[in-house]
Parts: structure tokens; C-alpha cells; sequence
């Protein structure tokens, strides 16, 4: 989360999703890797979680938003945005904290897949166990 010359950073990351995000001061675009909010979300559920920071910030329509998001899926990816997107509208003003804080758009949502164990045929499962 670094301020550059024009542009503010985020980074948000949700599951194995990283998300960064670029901001500044504008009309109001929205383009995630090179393409449209709604092009590269097609799920309105999805791209509202996207944009809600901005919308609880009542800042929608004020800055241009340029994400570069990778792994994962939708949903994940989706996460990650909302989370780098809270994340460099603090760094812009810190004032923006307080409303991010309290509709929970800070908190990094640590639940990871777990890994395969070994021996195991996943995280948990095992084997089926045969007696004779």
C-alpha cells in the first residue's frame, strides 16, 4: 500500500486470490484486467462485493479503479478486490477508515483450503479402510 505519483495502491488477497489495486481521482471507470466490472464479473452479486468500499465511502463515481487480480476463482477474486479497494481508499483518507472499518471491508478473511496431508487422500479423508 504505497502512494505513487498519481496513483494510490491496495492489495487485497481472499483464498489463494491476490488483487492489486490502483485508484485515482476521475469519472469513475472501473476496468479489472484491462477489461470491465461487468464484463469480467458477470454475476451482479460479484461485482456489487467489487464496489461496495466505494459505495459505503459514498465515493462511487470520483475515482477510476484499475485492478490487476490473479488465482483463484470468482468469488475469491472478488473478495480480494473489495479488500485492496478498502485498503487504498484509506491510504487516500484516512477519515475513510472509520465507515470501511464498521462495515467489516479491512479485515483480511483468512480462511485458506487446507493442504493434503500424507498418507491422506485430501485435507481429511482417508483411505477406506478394508478388513479383509
Amino acid at each position: 500500500m504505497s502512494v505513487d505519483n498519481t496513483y494510490i495502491w491496495g492489495t487485497g488477497r481472499r483464498k489463494s486470490s491476490v488483487a492489486r489495486v490502483r485508484i485515482k481521482p476521475g469519472t469513475g471507470a472501473f476496468r479489472i484486467n484491462s477489461r470491465d466490472l461487468k464484463d469480467y464479473f458477470p454475476r451482479p452479486d460479484h461485482q456489487f462485493e467489487c464496489a461496495v468500499p466505494l459505495i459505503d465511502t459514498a465515493t462511487s463515481g470520483k475515482f477510476d479503479v484499475f485492478v490487476n487480480v490473479s488465482g483463484g476463482g470468482q468469488s475469491g477474486q472478488a473478495g480480494a478486490v473489495r479488500l485492496g479497494l478498502a485498503r487504498a481508499l484509506v491510504t487516500f483518507d484516512e477519515t475513510n477508515l472509520s465507515d470501511l472499518k464498521a462495515a467489516g471491508h479491512t479485515t483480511r478473511d483468512a480462511r485458506m483450503k487446507e493442504r493434503k496431508k500424507y498418507g491422506l487422500r485430501g485435507a481429511r479423508r482417508a483411505f477406506q479402510f478394508s478388513k479383509r
